[in-house]
């Protein structure tokens, strides 16, 4: 059997379901390639716990969908508000079942042309594009391949005797089997503290290792760190509860009989070392990329230890052409720093990915709307869009609207939810002038986001040292930052005052719009 296409999509995880939805919509030729039996395989495994950490927020006090998407953190996007996810569970942090469940009506009740049971032997170049193998001996070919897949192959650090330990997608779950032994989990992660917690009840002691300190999502606003859902070791360690975490590096695992001997290297403790005796250790260091169905001349080049595609601003591969990429795989664009790992993240990529792909093969425009050249106009456009989009809230930083200048000064295009590396890169050089609007955070990393000096909501003056989320407003001209707005931070992110967020927001575009040439301007 061999099937053509102008897209394949290899997995139906949620990017992949993501980017069939507005393939299916746009009525184009494509098809989604599953290895599991059924769409959403890999949350019938992970979390191996089975709660998620990606918020089910019910009650908002709004009713917009589009308003809504800020607090629902598994679905995807959808005209369709049966796929809003507080229709498949009220709980805060759903169980996995649940996303499983909705990803199979997702792809059922949306038409959405997807194969099962296709486990991929080798993808390889092709004259048009690309040709793809399965184990059956079934082949497909396309002219442009997305990879969906997710990171399907556990990370494991070189570390001497690292084979020798459990992993986390193997390890038992009955926490029984760990009564009064000493166990240590090697990663600082999620997934590392979620066993942790898992095993608090049962064990004698529980380490938690790695050479870095811990990282929690709330000081660095990136959700893959330490969420609070899963540190309750952290308390049992400061209160002296017989665990702790080991900023240390591992030197060397050993088996003693029916012990493991770890030697480790203090970071903090003047250089010192030594060996810790445990029962059990446990390997919780996170997944990568698996590379080996690709042949040689179609192997995506890797960065970041190798664990994820190197890519440029459209999600394309670096050195193979057509060769895209969707979810969890994208994130080394945005590495740590916003939510392109995530659900809640990578669907708003996906969208635009859709466009481009879209705009590539079929030469159909990027979508924009045209607004009028007036400050007046282009204020009341941002307004609109800070108080409600969910994906620059969603993806601070990372996405923005571009409001395009036509060169007469007499057109204005908004274009929403690109990233911004693409529009520098693949828009600008269509327009002379163009304005940027993002949602970004004012302070580091580092700083204690519990103790840091916030602006007064007042003080419109100040809005540049706004510390919390709020809209920032950039002006470029062939590609060149000339200046920024900042609209000042805003308790209930609701940027509507006239004097504090409209009027100065208005007063910018009247500065800084450049003059209309069109005769009719000139009258």
């Amino acid at each position: 059997m061999s099937i053509d296409r102008d897209f394949c999509i290899i997995g139906a995880g949620p990017a992949g379901l993501q980017l069939a939805y507005y393939l299916e919509k746009a009525q184009r030729s494509y098809i989604v390639l599953e290895k599991g039996d059924s769409p959403g395989t890999f949350f019938k495994t992970f979390p191996r716990h089975r709660k998620l950490i990606s918020i089910n927020k019910v009650h908002t006090g709004h009713c917009d969908p589009e308003i809504n998407y800020r607090w629902d953190w598994n679905g995807l996007l959808c005209d369709d508000d049966r796929f809003m996810f507080r229709n498949y569970s009220q709980k805060y942090f759903p169980h996995a079942d649940d996303l499983v469940r909705y990803l199979k009506d997702f792809a059922s009740l949306q038409n959405l042309s997807v194969q099962c049971n296709v486990d991929i032997q080798l993808v390889q170049r092709d004259a048009g594009g690309f040709r793809i193998r399965d184990t059956q001996g079934n082949e497909f070919s396309c002219r442009n391949l997305v990879i969906a897949t997710g990171l399907s192959k556990a990370y494991v650090p070189e570390i001497p005797g690292i084979e020798l330990v459990e992993q986390y997608d193997q390890v038992t779950m009955d926490a029984a089997d760990f009564a009064n032994q000493r166990v240590l989990i090697i990663g600082k992660g999620n997934s590392g503290f979620e066993t942790a917690d898992h095993l608090v009840e049962t064990t004698a002691l529980i380490h938690v290792a790695s050479p870095h300190p811990v990282k929690f999502a709330w000081q660095s606003h990136f959700v893959g760190n330490l969420r609070a859902i899963n540190n309750n070791l952290l308390d049992t360690y400061l209160l002296k509860c017989q665990n702790a975490t080991l900023e240390v590096e591992i030197g060397k695992i050993e088996k003693n009989g029916s012990k493991f001997l770890a030697t480790v290297n203090y970071q903090r403790a003047m250089g010192s070392s030594e060996v810790i005796e445990y029962d059990r250790i446990i390997c919780c260091t996170g997944f990568r990329m698996d590379r080996s169905i690709y042949s040689e001349d179609c192997k995506p080049e890797m960065t970041i230890h190798d664990r994820f595609p190197s890519l440029d601003s459209s999600w394309q591969s670096v050195n193979i052409p057509g060769l895209y990429f969707a979810g969890a795989l994208t994130q080394s664009r945005d590495f740590k720093k916003t939510a392109s790992a995530f659900i809640h993240g990578f669907r708003y990529n996906v969208r635009a990915l859709a466009s481009i792909l879209l705009n590539r093969q079929y030469e159909e425009p990027i979508p924009s709307r045209p607004v009028a050249p007036s400050p007046f106009a282009m204020t009341e456009a941002v307004i609109q869009r800070v108080n409600r989009s969910s994906a620059l809230w969603q993806q601070f930083s990372f996405l923005c609207d571009v409001l395009m200048v036509s060169h007469d000064g007499e057109c204005v295009d908004y274009y929403e939810a690109l990233p911004f590396d693409f529009v520098h890169d693949s828009l600008a050089g269509q327009y002379e002038r163009y304005y940027t609007v993002s949602l970004e955070y004012g302070f580091g990393p580092d700083d204690d986001p519990f103790r840091s000096s916030r602006v007064a909501h007042t003080d419109a003056e100040a809005a540049e040292n706004s510390t919390f989320l709020h809209p920032v407003i950039r002006r470029f001209s062939n590609g060149t930052l000339l200046d920024e707005q900042h609209i000042v931070e805003n308790l209930e992110a609701n940027w509507t005052d006239e004097a504090l967020h409209v009027t100065p927001l208005r007063n910018y575009f009247e500065r800084t719009l450049p003059p209309r040439t069109a005769p009719a301007a000139m009258k």
